[in-house]
Order: C-alpha cells, then sequence, then structure tokens
C-alpha cells in the first residue's frame, strides 16, 4: 500500500501531508507514491535518519537550512530522460540540460550537507564525471550548450559562420550535423551513468522529505516514537494536530488523551459529542503517520507495527457503487472481519457501526461483531453508544459532563454501558429549554429510566 492510497482516509492524513513543506513537486510524487512500511528495522532505520534532521535544523544557521532549501526547490522530476539514457537513446538538448542540472544539484547539495556533518545520512552518489562530460569548460553553470570545446571542426565551423554570412546555410546543415554527432557521443559518455542519476534524483527527494518531516516535527510539536515488541500501543497525550488547530483558531485548547490497547478488544463508550470519533480518527492517523516516518502527534508513543491498517467510519456512502450509508458500512466491516482470518497483524478501528439501524438491530450486530473479532489475533478498537455486554473486551468511557464542561479523558470501567449524558450536553449547547424539559420528564417517565 502507497501513501497516495490512503491519503485521503477520513482519518486527517492529508492535513499532516498539506502542512508538510516540501520544497519540489518530484519530492511530493516520491512520497505519495513511498509504500507503507512494515518492518520494525526499517521503521526505526527511517526515524534514525529523521532524528539526524532534526538535529540538523536545531544546531545549524538559519542561512544554511535557507541555502539548502533553495536548492531543493531546483529538483524536477526527470525520470523520463534517465529511462531515454538507461535505454542507449540520444538526448536532446534540453535532456542534457536536465542531466547537468540535477548533477550539480546533487554536488552542491551533498556539499552542504557534508560541511554539517550530514555526510552519508542520506547517501547521493557522485556525479562529478557527469559534469565533467557536460561542462568540458568547468564553468559549472547550469545550462546547457554545445561548447566549441566538444568538437574542434565543429568550432571551425562556427567561425566560418561568422566570417562568411553568405555561406549560412550550408554551413548551418554542416554544424547540425556535428552537433547531432556531439548529442550521440554525449549520451554514450552518460548511458553507464543512468543508475546514479537516477539514484541522485531520489535522494535528493529523500533529503526534501526528511527535511520538511523534521521542520513540521517542530513547528506541531511532534515526538519520536519506540517501537513495540508485544503488540501493545501507548499513547500519551495523543492530539489531533487538525482539531487542535481549529480549536485554537477560536480560542480553545485541545485536551490530549491517553490511551493503550493490545491484542484484546478495546471498546470505548461515551455520550455524543463525548470525542470518540476523534480519539479513533487520532489513532488511525499516528499509525499511518508511524508506518510511513512521520512524527507522531503525542507527547510519547509505543506504537506496535501493522501489516494493514483497518479504518471504519460510519455516514459513509459510496456514490459510484450506488450503496446507502449502512450498505457502505457493512461492506467496509466485511472486510476487516475477512482480513481478520489471513493470519496478518492488522489494526481495526471501527467507529459507531451499526449507528443508522434501529437501536434493537444495531446493538445486536455489535454485539456480535465484538464477539466475531474477539480472539482474531487482531487490535481493535471499537466505538459504540449502543449498551452490550463487552465479553472479554477492555472497556474504556470518555469521562464526559462534569461541573459544566466536557472532560475527554479515558477511564477504564467494568463494562460497556453508554453513560446518558445527552440532555446535559444539549443544555449546556443553550438549546430550547422547554424542548429539555419535557425530555427529562418523558426519560423519568419511561419504565426503563
Amino acid at each position: 500500500m502507497q501513501l497516495k492510497n490512503v491519503i485521503d482516509s477520513p482519518c486527517g492524513l492529508r492535513f499532516m501531508l498539506d502542512e508538510l513543506e516540501l520544497q519540489s513537486g518530484f519530492a511530493r510524487r516520491w512520497l505519495l507514491d513511498s509504500p507503507m512500511m512494515t518492518s520494525g528495522e526499517e521503521i526505526m532505520a527511517s526515524y534514525d535518519i529523521l532524528r539526524r534532521f532534526c538535529d540538523f535544523i536545531a544546531q545549524v544557521e538559519k542561512i544554511h537550512i535557507d541555502t539548502l532549501l533553495f536548492k531543493l526547490q531546483g529538483l524536477k522530476d526527470i525520470r523520463t530522460t534517465i529511462r531515454n539514457l538507461s535505454q542507449n537513446a540520444v538526448l536532446d538538448d534540453i535532456e542534457l540540460f536536465e542531466v547537468k542540472h540535477l548533477a550539480i544539484l546533487a554536488t552542491d547539495v551533498a556539499k552542504i550537507l557534508n560541511q554539517h556533518g550530514m555526510d552519508g545520512v542520506v547517501e547521493i552518489p557522485a556525479l562529478d564525471k557527469v559534469i565533467a562530460i557536460l561542462d568540458p569548460d568547468g564553468m559549472k553553470i547550469a545550462t546547457f550548450y554545445i561548447y566549441d570545446s566538444y568538437c574542434a571542426q565543429l568550432k571551425d565551423l562556427r567561425n566560418q559562420m561568422r566570417q562568411h554570412p553568405d555561406q549560412q546555410d550550408d554551413l548551418l546543415l554542416q554544424a547540425s550535423d556535428l552537433e547531432e554527432g556531439v548529442r550521440k557521443d554525449l549520451s554514450v559518455q552518460l548511458h553507464p551513468w543512468a543508475n546514479a542519476i537516477e539514484q541522485a534524483q531520489i535522494a535528493l527527494a529523500q533529503i526534501d522529505v526528511f527535511l520538511a518531516k523534521a521542520m513540521q516535527m517542530k513547528q506541531m510539536g511532534l515526538s519520536f516514537p519506540i517501537l513495540s515488541s508485544d503488540g501493545t500501543s501507548q499513547y500519551v497525550s495523543m492530539f489531533n494536530p487538525q482539531v487542535k488547530e481549529t480549536l485554537a483558531a477560536h480560542g480553545r485548547e485541545f485536551q490530549p488523551v491517553d490511551i493503550t490497547f493490545g491484542m484484546r478488544p478495546t471498546l470505548i463508550t461515551g455520550a455524543n459529542m463525548g470525542g470518540k470519533t476523534v480519539v479513533l480518527k487520532t489513532l488511525t492517523m499516528c499509525q499511518l503517520l508511524f508506518q510511513f516516518g512521520f512524527g507522531i502527534p503525542a507527547a510519547s508513543a509505543r506504537i506496535a507495527v501493522k501489516d494493514e491498517v483497518y479504518f471504519c467510519i460510519g455516514d459513509e456512502q459510496s456514490v459510484e457503487k450506488g450503496l446507502s450509508s449502512f450498505a457502505a458500512e457493512m461492506k467496509n466491516i466485511d472486510a476487516v472481519i475477512k482480513a481478520s482470518r489471513e493470519n496478518k497483524k492488522l489494526l481495526a478501528l471501527i467507529d459507531e457501526p451499526a449507528r443508522t439501524t434501529n437501536p434493537t438491530e444495531g446493538t445486536a450486530l455489535v454485539s456480535a461483531l465484538l464477539k466475531v473479532l474477539t480472539g482474531s489475533g487482531m487490535s481493535l478498537v471499537m466505538t459504540t453508544h449502543y449498551d452490550i455486554e463487552p465479553g472479554e473486551a477492555r472497556c474504556l468511557r470518555v469521562k464526559g459532563f462534569e461541573n459544566g464542561e466536557m472532560d475527554y479523558q479515558l477511564v477504564e470501567v467494568q463494562d460497556g454501558e453508554v453513560p446518558h449524558e445527552a440532555l446535559n450536553i444539549a443544555q449546556s449547547l443553550g438549546i430550547d429549554n422547554e424542548w429539555i424539559s419535557m425530555a427529562r420528564n418523558l426519560l423519568e417517565a419511561s419504565p426503563q429510566s
């Protein structure tokens, strides 16, 4: 699975990518094409590199960082040119310029990194010989022209063209043939360097991405995760950057949440507006950020690697398939059940399943789903507003409405009973008093109350 396959997940991952200050379009495309890492060793190796870049931006003067960022803005996507070169095609002047420009850029970026102790953090192939091929006069200018230095006969013809303007047509034709010969010769000389040029382009994209991730960690207060080896994930003071930013714009603060879950199912209950959906969205986002090597929005995090991540949220209509919200939700959950039988390391986060159906059938569906997925070997975190028997599941509840305010912290409880706080919350919002009072009277008169 590539990042581009999950970027539009309703968990909010796109916000994190949009806030990434990448310098080049190619780096963004490279990042979107990058696969989700499923090896703990690979993930932690990526974080080791990211840590080096965090130290770099913390210790190096801003002018040097700005110079590096400016250089990276010159990174272009020349994959077509590189493919042509690898296939022994004769490159035209634009393609030869692209190769020269990339070679000089790679050399300049490597020099800046080496000057600040970052040599070898991201391996940039040395392309000095490529520059020498395309820059015979040693001018180190990122432009390309078929210089006189390439061919004495061509130089002589050009001199004749200047001296005998009346013979321009014939001389121009001869010069054109010689120039094409130079292009063929240059392409032959560059062919063995096609792979190194490709690797240099990728290395520059990686540097752009690592720098952007490091700056994002500093700006958002993100943390480096610890790799969990026992299947348990733990977050301390986890927050959702997008929701936090939105609240800050209205003069409000986001309340961080602590949560731990493992191979035993975790059931989260709480009133509407209790932040349950935000918790699931943030957990999903954190897992994906972890497996794509981003900073984690939490004071600290210990995260288990998963082969696949499923996020099922209600009210998802599928216009293309003609499915209602309920039908689309059932299809998504069915995919989770099927995946749970494939002996993979899975994380499933399911938000209030069957919320759009009647309470009797909804309760039955949620209770049955919890039983089906218990003991499947997957990590499951599920929210619900139905009162169900938790079985072997660990139960967490949003603290809820206290002293006139919502407390979004999660506390462990012994059963899955959902707190009845809807009327208190509605009243705190200034909803019509007659409506709320009448609802209270009806609730008190109910046999079930």
